[in-house]
Protein backbone atom coordinates (compact mmCIF):
# COMPACT_ATOMS: atom_id res chain seq x y z
CA UNK A 1 0.00 0.00 0.00
CA UNK A 2 1.50 3.29 -0.69
CA UNK A 3 0.94 6.84 0.79
CA UNK A 4 1.45 9.99 -0.55
CA UNK A 5 1.80 12.64 2.16
CA UNK A 6 1.18 16.12 -0.17
CA UNK A 7 2.51 19.21 1.79
CA UNK A 8 0.93 22.61 -0.22
CA UNK A 9 3.66 25.17 0.11
CA UNK A 10 4.08 28.82 -0.60
CA UNK A 11 7.35 30.24 0.60
CA UNK A 12 7.85 27.95 3.21
CA UNK A 13 11.93 27.16 3.16
CA UNK A 14 12.00 28.07 6.45
CA UNK A 15 9.52 25.84 8.22
CA UNK A 16 9.38 23.03 5.30
CA UNK A 17 12.98 21.27 7.43
CA UNK A 18 10.59 21.20 10.24
CA UNK A 19 7.77 19.44 8.47
CA UNK A 20 9.90 17.00 6.56
CA UNK A 21 12.14 15.82 9.73
CA UNK A 22 8.82 14.76 11.38
CA UNK A 23 6.91 12.75 8.34
CA UNK A 24 7.18 9.02 9.64
CA UNK A 25 9.39 6.53 7.48
CA UNK A 26 7.86 3.63 8.72
CA UNK A 27 4.21 2.84 9.62
CA UNK A 28 2.52 -0.66 9.72
CA UNK A 29 0.36 -1.66 7.23
CA UNK A 30 2.31 0.96 4.14
CA UNK A 31 4.74 -0.15 2.15
CA UNK A 32 5.45 2.93 0.29
CA UNK A 33 5.60 6.69 1.79
CA UNK A 34 6.37 9.55 -1.12
CA UNK A 35 6.32 13.03 -0.12
CA UNK A 36 5.10 15.42 -2.41
CA UNK A 37 5.19 19.12 -2.19
CA UNK A 38 2.76 21.46 -4.31
CA UNK A 39 4.83 24.83 -5.11
CA UNK A 40 1.97 27.41 -5.35
CA UNK A 41 4.08 29.89 -7.23
CA UNK A 42 6.94 30.39 -4.44
CA UNK A 43 9.66 32.89 -4.79
CA UNK A 44 11.97 32.09 -2.27
CA UNK A 45 14.08 28.64 -1.38
CA UNK A 46 11.35 26.39 -0.75
CA UNK A 47 12.07 23.82 -3.72
CA UNK A 48 15.67 24.00 -3.07
CA UNK A 49 15.41 22.92 0.39
CA UNK A 50 13.03 20.42 -0.28
CA UNK A 51 15.19 18.43 -3.06
CA UNK A 52 18.28 18.95 -0.66
CA UNK A 53 16.24 17.15 2.07
CA UNK A 54 15.38 14.53 -0.94
CA UNK A 55 11.65 15.07 -2.08
CA UNK A 56 11.65 13.41 -5.60
CA UNK A 57 7.48 14.42 -6.31
CA UNK A 58 6.70 18.03 -7.32
CA UNK A 59 3.82 19.79 -8.82
CA UNK A 60 5.00 23.41 -9.67
CA UNK A 61 2.19 26.54 -10.48
CA UNK A 62 4.09 29.12 -11.94
CA UNK A 63 1.77 32.05 -9.50
CA UNK A 64 -0.44 31.50 -6.50
CA UNK A 65 -3.43 29.45 -7.43
CA UNK A 66 -4.58 28.96 -3.85
CA UNK A 67 -5.29 26.25 -1.70
CA UNK A 68 -8.15 24.79 -3.42
CA UNK A 69 -5.82 24.70 -7.25
CA UNK A 70 -3.28 22.76 -5.33
CA UNK A 71 -5.20 20.14 -3.38
CA UNK A 72 -6.46 19.34 -6.59
CA UNK A 73 -3.49 19.34 -8.75
CA UNK A 74 -1.84 17.69 -6.10
CA UNK A 75 -4.35 14.96 -5.67
CA UNK A 76 -4.08 14.41 -9.27
CA UNK A 77 -0.31 14.14 -8.89
CA UNK A 78 -0.58 11.26 -6.35
CA UNK A 79 -3.13 9.21 -7.98
CA UNK A 80 -1.51 9.05 -11.31
CA UNK A 81 1.24 8.12 -9.28
CA UNK A 82 -0.35 4.87 -7.26
CA UNK A 83 -1.45 6.89 -4.30
CA UNK A 84 -3.87 4.40 -2.37
CA UNK A 85 -3.90 6.89 0.73
CA UNK A 86 -2.97 10.80 0.37
CA UNK A 87 -2.73 12.34 3.41
CA UNK A 88 -2.92 16.40 3.29
CA UNK A 89 -0.70 18.91 5.88
CA UNK A 90 0.40 21.65 5.74
CA UNK A 91 4.08 23.93 5.04
CA UNK A 92 4.04 26.17 8.00
CA UNK A 93 3.96 23.07 10.63
CA UNK A 94 0.50 23.59 12.06
CA UNK A 95 0.18 20.01 12.28
CA UNK A 96 1.76 17.19 14.09
CA UNK A 97 3.13 14.98 11.14
CA UNK A 98 4.07 12.89 13.80
CA UNK A 99 0.57 11.68 14.00
CA UNK A 100 0.38 10.96 10.32
CA UNK A 101 0.47 7.13 11.43
CA UNK A 102 -2.89 7.35 13.45
CA UNK A 103 -4.24 9.39 11.17
CA UNK A 104 -4.17 7.09 7.75
CA UNK A 105 -4.40 3.76 10.16
CA UNK A 106 -8.33 3.44 10.21
CA UNK A 107 -7.94 4.22 6.32
CA UNK A 108 -5.40 0.91 5.97
CA UNK A 109 -8.01 -1.12 8.16
CA UNK A 110 -10.89 -0.40 5.83
CA UNK A 111 -12.71 1.84 9.08
CA UNK A 112 -13.27 5.13 7.13
CA UNK A 113 -12.67 6.89 4.17
CA UNK A 114 -11.36 9.83 5.18
CA UNK A 115 -10.06 10.97 8.61
CA UNK A 116 -10.08 14.63 9.78
CA UNK A 117 -7.67 15.46 12.75
CA UNK A 118 -9.55 17.74 15.14
CA UNK A 119 -6.94 20.48 16.23
CA UNK A 120 -8.80 20.82 19.35
CA UNK A 121 -9.27 24.39 18.38
CA UNK A 122 -10.98 25.49 22.19
CA UNK A 123 -7.38 24.85 23.47
CA UNK A 124 -5.17 26.37 21.37
CA UNK A 125 -3.61 29.37 22.48
CA UNK A 126 -3.29 31.88 20.01
CA UNK A 127 -6.77 31.53 18.84
CA UNK A 128 -8.91 34.20 20.03
CA UNK A 129 -11.97 33.97 21.88
CA UNK A 130 -13.62 34.94 18.70
CA UNK A 131 -11.83 32.83 16.28
CA UNK A 132 -12.73 29.71 18.89
CA UNK A 133 -16.40 30.41 18.70
CA UNK A 134 -16.38 31.08 14.95
CA UNK A 135 -14.79 27.50 14.16
CA UNK A 136 -17.03 26.16 16.59
CA UNK A 137 -20.01 28.15 14.34
CA UNK A 138 -18.69 27.10 10.86
CA UNK A 139 -18.29 23.67 12.11
CA UNK A 140 -21.69 23.21 13.00
CA UNK A 141 -22.97 24.99 9.94
CA UNK A 142 -20.97 22.25 8.10
CA UNK A 143 -21.99 19.68 10.27
CA UNK A 144 -25.82 20.59 9.04
CA UNK A 145 -25.10 20.65 5.58
CA UNK A 146 -23.54 17.75 4.97
CA UNK A 147 -25.19 15.19 7.61
CA UNK A 148 -21.98 14.98 9.74
CA UNK A 149 -20.52 15.43 13.52
CA UNK A 150 -17.09 16.22 13.16
CA UNK A 151 -16.00 18.55 15.69
CA UNK A 152 -13.04 20.69 13.31
CA UNK A 153 -14.47 20.81 10.15
CA UNK A 154 -12.00 23.61 8.64
CA UNK A 155 -9.01 21.19 9.68
CA UNK A 156 -6.44 20.65 7.18
CA UNK A 157 -4.58 17.61 8.20
CA UNK A 158 -6.42 14.84 6.86
CA UNK A 159 -6.05 11.52 5.16
CA UNK A 160 -7.87 10.18 2.27
CA UNK A 161 -8.90 6.74 0.58
CA UNK A 162 -8.33 6.72 -3.15
CA UNK A 163 -11.60 5.67 -3.30
CA UNK A 164 -12.95 8.71 -1.32
CA UNK A 165 -10.95 10.76 -3.87
CA UNK A 166 -12.20 9.01 -6.98
CA UNK A 167 -15.35 10.53 -5.84
CA UNK A 168 -14.66 13.54 -4.50
CA UNK A 169 -13.94 16.88 -7.04
CA UNK A 170 -13.15 20.21 -5.34
CA UNK A 171 -14.73 23.08 -7.87
CA UNK A 172 -14.39 25.82 -5.28
CA UNK A 173 -10.88 28.20 -5.57
CA UNK A 174 -10.83 29.33 -1.96
CA UNK A 175 -10.52 26.11 0.33
CA UNK A 176 -11.45 22.26 -0.46
CA UNK A 177 -11.96 21.87 3.55
CA UNK A 178 -15.65 22.25 3.27
CA UNK A 179 -16.38 20.92 -0.01
CA UNK A 180 -15.22 17.62 0.23
CA UNK A 181 -17.00 17.41 3.94
CA UNK A 182 -20.32 18.62 1.96
CA UNK A 183 -19.63 15.72 -0.56
CA UNK A 184 -18.07 13.25 1.26
CA UNK A 185 -21.02 13.59 3.65
CA UNK A 186 -24.05 13.38 0.83
CA UNK A 187 -22.11 10.76 -0.89
CA UNK A 188 -22.20 8.89 1.98
CA UNK A 189 -18.58 8.10 2.96
CA UNK A 190 -17.26 7.08 6.22
CA UNK A 191 -15.82 9.77 7.83
CA UNK A 192 -13.81 9.41 11.44
CA UNK A 193 -12.60 12.01 13.19
CA UNK A 194 -8.74 12.26 15.36
CA UNK A 195 -8.07 14.30 18.50
CA UNK A 196 -4.59 16.12 17.69
CA UNK A 197 -2.58 18.68 19.70
CA UNK A 198 -1.39 21.70 16.74
CA UNK A 199 2.42 22.93 17.18
CA UNK A 200 3.37 26.15 18.13
CA UNK A 201 2.41 29.06 15.62
CA UNK A 202 5.34 30.19 12.86
CA UNK A 203 3.55 32.65 10.61
CA UNK A 204 0.19 34.24 10.12
CA UNK A 205 -1.93 32.64 7.48
CA UNK A 206 -1.74 33.11 3.78
CA UNK A 207 -5.01 32.18 3.11
CA UNK A 208 -6.67 35.03 3.77
CA UNK A 209 -6.41 38.56 4.85
CA UNK A 210 -8.40 38.48 7.58
CA UNK A 211 -10.64 36.48 9.72
CA UNK A 212 -14.30 38.26 8.07
CA UNK A 213 -12.39 37.51 4.57
CA UNK A 214 -12.22 33.95 5.72
CA UNK A 215 -15.57 33.76 7.22
CA UNK A 216 -17.46 35.50 4.06
CA UNK A 217 -15.60 32.88 1.68
CA UNK A 218 -16.26 30.07 3.67
CA UNK A 219 -20.08 30.99 3.97
CA UNK A 220 -20.26 31.62 0.14
CA UNK A 221 -18.75 28.15 -0.26
CA UNK A 222 -20.76 26.47 2.26
CA UNK A 223 -24.19 27.85 0.81
CA UNK A 224 -23.18 27.01 -2.63
CA UNK A 225 -22.37 23.18 -1.95
CA UNK A 226 -25.51 23.46 0.19
CA UNK A 227 -28.00 24.64 -2.34
CA UNK A 228 -26.37 22.01 -5.23
CA UNK A 229 -27.18 19.23 -2.33
CA UNK A 230 -30.19 20.39 -1.32
CA UNK A 231 -32.00 22.39 -3.48
CA UNK A 232 -35.29 21.49 -2.26
CA UNK A 233 -34.95 22.17 1.46
CA UNK A 234 -33.68 25.87 0.28
CA UNK A 235 -36.23 26.75 -2.41
CA UNK A 236 -39.53 25.04 -0.89
CA UNK A 237 -38.42 27.09 2.33
CA UNK A 238 -38.31 30.12 0.45
CA UNK A 239 -40.99 29.71 -1.47
CA UNK A 240 -42.95 29.51 1.77
CA UNK A 241 -42.01 32.00 3.50
CA UNK A 242 -43.04 34.00 0.53
CA UNK A 243 -46.36 32.28 0.16
CA UNK A 244 -47.54 33.46 4.21
CA UNK A 245 -45.92 37.09 3.50
CA UNK A 246 -48.14 37.01 0.76
CA UNK A 247 -51.38 35.41 2.71
CA UNK A 248 -51.07 38.05 5.55
CA UNK A 249 -51.45 41.20 3.70
CA UNK A 250 -54.03 39.75 1.67
CA UNK A 251 -55.91 38.24 4.30
CA UNK A 252 -55.43 41.74 6.38
CA UNK A 253 -57.09 43.21 2.83
CA UNK A 254 -59.81 41.16 2.75
CA UNK A 255 -60.78 41.75 6.39
CA UNK A 256 -60.67 45.69 5.54
CA UNK A 257 -62.70 45.59 2.13
CA UNK A 258 -65.19 43.12 4.41
CA UNK A 259 -65.41 46.09 6.78
CA UNK A 260 -65.81 48.63 3.96
CA UNK A 261 -62.18 50.02 4.21
CA UNK A 262 -60.18 47.87 1.82
CA UNK A 263 -59.49 51.03 -0.41
CA UNK A 264 -57.83 52.51 1.88
CA UNK A 265 -55.11 50.08 2.45
CA UNK A 266 -53.84 49.54 -1.35
CA UNK A 267 -50.46 48.77 0.17
CA UNK A 268 -51.52 45.61 1.52
CA UNK A 269 -52.36 44.46 -1.88
CA UNK A 270 -48.82 45.55 -3.53
CA UNK A 271 -47.27 44.01 -0.48
CA UNK A 272 -48.47 40.41 -1.00
CA UNK A 273 -48.54 40.88 -4.62
CA UNK A 274 -44.88 41.08 -4.45
CA UNK A 275 -44.14 38.50 -1.54
CA UNK A 276 -46.20 36.25 -4.05
CA UNK A 277 -43.70 37.03 -6.86
CA UNK A 278 -41.36 35.94 -4.92
CA UNK A 279 -42.86 32.47 -4.13
CA UNK A 280 -43.15 31.97 -7.68
CA UNK A 281 -39.71 32.39 -8.59
CA UNK A 282 -38.87 30.52 -5.40
CA UNK A 283 -40.87 27.46 -6.77
CA UNK A 284 -39.78 28.18 -10.44
CA UNK A 285 -35.93 28.73 -9.69
CA UNK A 286 -36.16 24.92 -7.48
CA UNK A 287 -37.60 23.17 -10.85
CA UNK A 288 -34.19 24.83 -12.40
CA UNK A 289 -31.99 23.76 -9.23
CA UNK A 290 -33.08 20.10 -9.51
CA UNK A 291 -32.18 20.00 -13.63
CA UNK A 292 -28.86 21.28 -12.22
CA UNK A 293 -28.49 18.84 -9.57
CA UNK A 294 -29.59 15.98 -11.77
CA UNK A 295 -27.00 16.94 -14.27
CA UNK A 296 -24.42 17.25 -11.79
CA UNK A 297 -24.95 13.80 -10.39
CA UNK A 298 -24.51 12.72 -14.10
CA UNK A 299 -21.85 14.41 -14.66
CA UNK A 300 -19.67 13.33 -11.48
CA UNK A 301 -20.86 9.69 -12.41
CA UNK A 302 -19.06 9.93 -15.39
CA UNK A 303 -15.96 11.97 -13.90
CA UNK A 304 -15.45 8.85 -11.51
CA UNK A 305 -15.70 6.75 -15.04
CA UNK A 306 -13.26 9.28 -16.55
CA UNK A 307 -10.63 8.47 -13.18
CA UNK A 308 -11.45 5.11 -13.30
CA UNK A 309 -10.14 4.75 -16.89
CA UNK A 310 -7.33 7.53 -16.03
CA UNK A 311 -5.85 6.10 -12.88
CA UNK A 312 -7.52 2.74 -12.06
CA UNK A 313 -9.55 0.98 -9.35
CA UNK A 314 -6.66 0.12 -8.00
CA UNK A 315 -3.00 1.74 -7.75
CA UNK A 316 -0.72 1.29 -10.06
CA UNK A 317 3.11 0.96 -10.17
CA UNK A 318 4.43 4.45 -9.36
CA UNK A 319 7.46 5.93 -11.71
CA UNK A 320 10.79 4.98 -9.86
CA UNK A 321 14.45 6.95 -10.56
CA UNK A 322 15.12 9.84 -11.49
CA UNK A 323 12.60 10.94 -14.57
CA UNK A 324 13.65 13.81 -16.74
CA UNK A 325 11.86 17.48 -17.24
CA UNK A 326 13.17 20.04 -19.75
CA UNK A 327 12.42 23.24 -18.00
CA UNK A 328 11.72 26.44 -19.70
CA UNK A 329 15.17 27.55 -19.91
CA UNK A 330 16.85 24.48 -21.03
CA UNK A 331 18.20 22.92 -18.44
CA UNK A 332 17.41 19.80 -16.63
CA UNK A 333 15.48 18.84 -13.56
CA UNK A 334 15.71 15.58 -11.54
CA UNK A 335 12.13 13.48 -9.99
CA UNK A 336 8.61 13.62 -11.46
CA UNK A 337 7.55 17.03 -11.79
CA UNK A 338 4.05 18.48 -12.88
CA UNK A 339 4.16 22.23 -13.90
CA UNK A 340 0.73 24.30 -13.84
CA UNK A 341 0.95 28.05 -15.49
CA UNK A 342 -1.83 30.65 -15.81
CA UNK A 343 -3.14 29.11 -19.02
CA UNK A 344 -3.46 25.57 -17.48
CA UNK A 345 -6.51 27.08 -15.47
CA UNK A 346 -8.23 27.09 -19.41
CA UNK A 347 -6.59 23.84 -20.32
CA UNK A 348 -8.26 20.87 -17.95
CA UNK A 349 -5.87 18.56 -17.21
CA UNK A 350 -7.67 15.98 -15.33
CA UNK A 351 -11.34 14.90 -13.96
CA UNK A 352 -10.87 17.73 -11.48
CA UNK A 353 -10.37 20.10 -13.63
CA UNK A 354 -13.22 18.91 -15.92
CA UNK A 355 -15.31 19.30 -12.97
CA UNK A 356 -14.29 22.76 -12.90
CA UNK A 357 -14.26 23.70 -16.36
CA UNK A 358 -18.22 22.47 -16.72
Amino acid sequence: MKLFVQIPCLNEEETLPLVLATIPRDIPGIDEIEILVVDDGSTDGTVEVARRLGVRHFVHHTRNMGLARSFRDGIDYALRHGADIVVNTDGDNQYPQERIGDLVMPVVLGDADIVIADRQTGTIEHFSPLKKALQKVGSNVVNFAAGTDLPDAASGFRAYSRGALMRLNVVTQFSYCMETIIQAGHKRLRIQSLPVTTNPKTRESRLFSSMWQHIAKSAQAISRSYVMYKPHAVFITLGLVFALGAAVPFSRYAVLLATGTGGQHLQSIVLGATSLVGALLSFALLVLADLQRTNRVLLEETLERLKDVQYGTTAAPATTGPVENRSASGGNEPGPVDRTGPLDRHRPTGPADVAAAV
